[in-house]
C-alpha cells in the first residue's frame, strides 16, 4: 500500500498547508502571487500587462522584450514569475553582475525553450562585450560566435527559439541607449499605497496561518514605506513578537509594540533612515553635503542610501537633492525634534561670489 503522503504534490497545488514550518524555503515562492488577478496594487501596469499577455496569446506569439524599472522591492521580480506563469513558459532567472562573459550568456541562450523568459535582474550592470550578444539576441533571434582567432577566426551563426527578455533595474539612467531601445515595453513601478499594502499584508498573514486583524495589518502597512518587500518582513517580526508575548493575534497595539521593538517609526523609518538623516542635519547643519561624503560620515555605502534611503525619504519630502548636494527639509527636522535654523542657514541655491568689495557700504 502506497502512503498517500510522500505523493509529490502537483504543480497546480499551492505549496502551503499544515504540514509546513516556519521557515521552509519553499515559504518565499508562496507568498507571491502567481497570476495577474492575484496581483494586488500597481492596477495601471497590471491592467497594461493583462493586455500585453491576451494579446500574444491570441497571436499565438511570444511576449515582447519587457524592461521594469523602479526602487527595489516593489515587485518586478515577482512580475516577471507572474508573466511566465500566463504565458505558459519556462522562467530562467539571471543577473547581470553573474554574466561577466560573453560566454557565460551564450550558454544561457542556446539552453533556452521555445517560449521560455530570460529574466535579468540588475541588468544595467551587464558589459559591454554581453550587452553586443544580447542585441541580436533580442532583435533577431540569433547567436552569433566567433570561432578561433587570428587569421584563421570565423564566425558562426546559429539560430535561436523565440523567447522573451525581462529585465530588470533599479537604475534606469545607467542602461545604455542601445539596449534600451531593443526593449518593446517599459514600465515603471510605483510606491504602493496604504490601502493595497494592507491587503498584501492580509493576504500574507493567511498563507502563514497567522491571525491578524485590519487595524493590525494597517499599522504594518502604513509603516511599509510603500514597499510589499518591507510589509512582508515587517510582518514575519511582528509574527514572531505575537507569538512570545501576544499568544500569537496580532492587533493594532500587537503591531505597534513589536514595531517599536524593530525601531521603525511611525512612518516606516527605520535606524539607516534616521542616521542619514542625523548627519545631515547635526554634522552638516542640514547640507547642503555631498553624496560620498555623507556615506563616508555613516560607514555606509553610496549605493545603499541612492537606492534604499533616499527614494522613501525624498517621496516623504524629507530630503532635497540639490546641485551642491543633499539637504535636510523642515518636515525632517519636525520629524526628529530639531529645530529647523531659518535665518542662520543660506538657502540651498546662494553661493558665495567669487569677489566680493569689501569696502562697498
Amino acid at each position: 500500500m502506497v502512503d498517500q503522503r510522500s505523493t509529490p504534490a502537483q504543480p497546480a497545488a499551492r505549496p502551503i498547508g499544515p504540514e509546513r514550518q516556519p521557515g521552509d524555503e519553499r515559504l518565499d515562492y508562496a507568498l507571491r502571487p502567481h497570476t495577474l488577478d492575484e496581483m494586488i496594487g500597481q492596477e495601471r501596469l497590471r491592467d497594461k500587462m493583462r493586455i500585453l499577455v491576451e494579446a500574444a496569446r491570441q497571436r499565438g506569439e511570444t511576449l515582447d522584450h519587457v524592461l521594469l524599472y523602479g526602487p527595489p522591492g516593489l515587485g518586478k521580480t515577482t512580475l516577471s514569475h507572474i508573466l511566465a506563469h500566463e504565458m505558459g513558459g519556462n522562467l530562467k532567472p539571471t543577473a547581470g553582475p553573474a554574466i561577466e562573459k560573453a560566454g557565460d550568456l551564450a550558454a544561457i541562450l542556446t539552453n533556452l525553450r521555445q517560449g521560455d523568459i530570460l529574466f535579468i535582474d540588475e541588468i544595467h550592470r551587464l558589459g559591454r562585450a554581453v550587452e553586443e550578444i544580447l542585441y541580436p539576441a533580442m532583435e533577431d533571434f540569433v547567436l552569433d560566435i566567433t570561432v578561433g582567432s587570428g587569421p584563421g577566426a570565423r564566425s558562426i551563426r546559429l539560430k535561436l527559439p523565440r523567447f522573451t527578455v525581462i529585465g530588470a533595474t533599479t537604475r534606469l539612467a545607467l542602461l545604455t541607449a542601445p539596449l534600451r531601445a531593443r526593449f518593446g515595453v517599459v514600465e515603471r513601478f510605483d510606491f504602493y499605497e496604504i490601502s493595497a499594502l494592507q491587503q498584501i499584508v492580509l493576504r500574507a498573514a493567511q498563507l502563514l496561518e497567522t491571525p491578524i486583524d485590519p487595524a493590525g495589518a494597517q499599522e504594518i502597512a502604513r509603516r511599509s514605506r510603500g514597499t510589499p518587500r518591507v510589509a512582508i518582513r515587517l510582518l514575519r517580526r511582528v509574527r514572531d513578537y505575537a507569538q512570545v508575548r501576544a499568544q500569537g493575534f496580532i492587533d493594532l497595539e500587537v503591531a505597534r509594540q513589536a514595531l517599536a521593538l524593530q525601531e521603525v517609526d511611525s512612518l516606516g523609518l527605520d535606524d539607516l533612515d534616521r542616521r542619514v538623516l542625523e548627519a545631515i542635519i547635526v554634522k552638516f547643519n542640514g547640507g547642503p553635503v555631498g553624496l560620498e561624503t555623507l556615506a563616508a560620515s555613516i560607514s555606509e555605502e553610496r549605493d545603499t542610501i541612492m537606492d534604499v534611503v533616499e527614494p522613501y525619504l525624498l517621496q516623504l519630502g524629507f530630503l532635497d537633492r540639490t546641485p551642491r548636494g543633499r539637504v535636510a527639509t523642515r518636515a525632517a527636522y519636525q520629524h526628529l525634534g530639531h529645530a529647523y535654523p531659518q535665518e542662520d542657514r543660506p538657502p540651498p541655491s546662494a553661493q558665495p561670489r567669487l569677489l566680493d568689495d569689501a569696502s562697498a557700504p
